[in-house]
């Protein structure tokens, strides 16, 4: 069975190549970034991954948020 780029948690680049060669020019829209913009990223844990966060946080007398924040500015 093929992969559905909608849909699969790992597109791959080209795979939306045939959907952007439909977009018209007026269809798109082209906004300034804003430096000051924050972006707000859930992250769900559980299990053993869970107990492992809490115990590193523990350790270093931290929030598990805070290892959680750690580990995503290292990736």
């Amino acid at each position: 069975m093929g992969k559905d780029p909608w849909t699969d948690p790992d597109p791959q680049p080209g795979d939306f190549d045939s959907v952007l060669d439909r977009v018209r020019p007026d269809q798109i829209e082209i906004h300034e970034g804003n430096p000051d913009a924050k972006l707000t990223i859930l992250v769900r844990v559980e299990g053993d991954d869970a107990k492992r966060l809490e115990r590193i946080a523990a350790e270093r007398g931290w929030q598990v948020g805070e290892v959680v924040s750690q580990l995503l500015r290292g990736a």
